[in-house]
């Protein structure tokens, strides 16, 4: 077996938690007093001159950021669009391949199989579409737009400190628009603290080494509070019956308590009697239905769309065996203008929503169930246009 070396955690120090640097003004002068923010830090005034030498600005990757209209579709298509056979068939062929590997994660880390082959079959398509933006550019970019500042900065912090450990390099490290790097697309500063050395060679390559990426995408789920060897999620039949308000992620039960309100598995028997889970209705109570254990939190750690998030859980499922969804005859859609007004009029009530971007959040279906139980309609978390008249 090769032997495993994660990162020292010394090397966590030179990245600050919070944005240091005021966001937004000239370009140039936001990157001066970036790389001035890293010599104080600790860093060498001239590895960071070189660092920060090619950085520029990259409005390709201020586009990919507001143009994420694929999360707008509803589950069922969002899945479908996705999840292809030809998908399924490589994660079976990259199963057996790595099957020692997987088998090493695993052990390492309790993490099933299926749900590291889900994240890198929708992130890179197994490694095969990484994302093409200089990943420096893409992170200075985000830093300096005042959006998100305090998530980007620590990551070009991170970034000079691989760079600094030979494993980045500003002009030629490419991935996604959000500075991601790899097969299974971490940010700098995750691969600091979760990177392992899965192949020995002294270094983590998340571009080129299948083992690098596997090992350090499941150090990283295990750090953000995965359960080993526990499910995730599980498909489910609902009675027409159910008190819908007990539903959505912030309702769990035992599985018993489930059992003797007649929810039972679709295809088989429970996964894991002895944990508790929410039942989870992405399209209401006519459409599809899934148990989500604890691990299934785990997912939002790793991206807060509600959609990729179970779209990734369920696909992990369907890698290790669980049929094609039932999708039911759920409500038609609202569409991203309708969304856009029903979380106007949700806001206006008070409601989190956490913005009004046309995207059926997690935050926006709750507080949908609680309009929906205020006005005597079913509170299936699931909007539809008779609840956007009555609002």
């Amino acid at each position: 077996m090769t032997p495993t070396k994660t990162l020292a955690p010394l090397l966590l120090a030179a990245a600050p938690a919070l944005a240091d640097v005021p966001c937004g003004g000239s370009f140039a002068d936001f990157k001066q007093a970036m790389a001035a923010e890293a010599v104080a830090a600790g860093h060498d005034p001239a590895t960071v001159d070189r660092f920060f030498a090619s950085a520029k600005q990259s409005q390709g990757a201020l586009k990919a950021d507001q143009r994420q209209g694929i999360f707008q579709l509803p589950f069922t298509d969002f899945a479908r669009k996705v999840i292809s056979k030809n998908r399924i068939e490589k994660g079976q062929t990259n199963l057996t391949r790595h099957r020692d590997l997987f088998d090493r994660v695993q052990a390492t880390y309790g993490i099933s199989p299926g749900v590291l082959l889900a994240f890198w079959a929708l992130e890179t398509d197994y490694g095969a579409i990484q994302g093409d933006f200089n990943t420096l550019d893409a992170l200075v970019t985000m830093s300096h737009d005042c959006r998100r500042p305090e998530l980007f900065q620590p990551q070009v912090m991170a970034a000079l400190t691989l760079y600094e450990q030979g494993d980045f390099d500003p002009a030629t490290t490419t991935g996604a628009w959000a500075g991601e790097i790899g097969m299974v697309q971490m940010l700098p500063k995750d691969i600091l603290e979760n990177g392992v050395d899965g192949d020995g060679d002294g270094h983590v390559l998340l571009k080129t080494s299948v083992a690098d990426a596997l090992m350090s995408g499941g150090k990283m789920l295990q750090a953000l509070g995965w359960r080993p060897n526990e499910p995730w999620l599980q498909e489910v039949v609902v009675p027409d019956t159910l008190d819908w308000t007990q539903t959505g992620l912030e309702h769990e039960k035992s599985i018993a308590e489930w059992d003797a309100l007649g929810v039972t598995a679709r295809g088989g028997s429970f996964t894991a009697p002895d944990l508790p889970a929410a039942l989870l209705l992405p399209q209401g109570r006519n459409g599809p239905a899934f148990l989500a254990y604890p691990n299934f939190h785990v997912y939002f750690e790793w991206n807060q769309s509600f959609v990729y998030v179970l779209t990734a859980a369920y696909f992990a499922t369907r890698l290790e065996g669980a049929p094609v969804f039932a999708p039911g005859d759920p409500a038609p859609a609202l569409d991203g203008p309708q969304i856009e007004a029903l979380q106007t009029k949700l806001k206006a009530r008070g409601h989190d929503v956490g913005g009004v971007d046309g995207i059926l959040g997690a935050r926006t279906r709750a507080a949908v169930q609680i309009e929906q139980q205020r006005l005597g309609l079913p509170a299936d978390a699931w909007p539809t246009a008779e609840l956007l008249a009555a609002l």
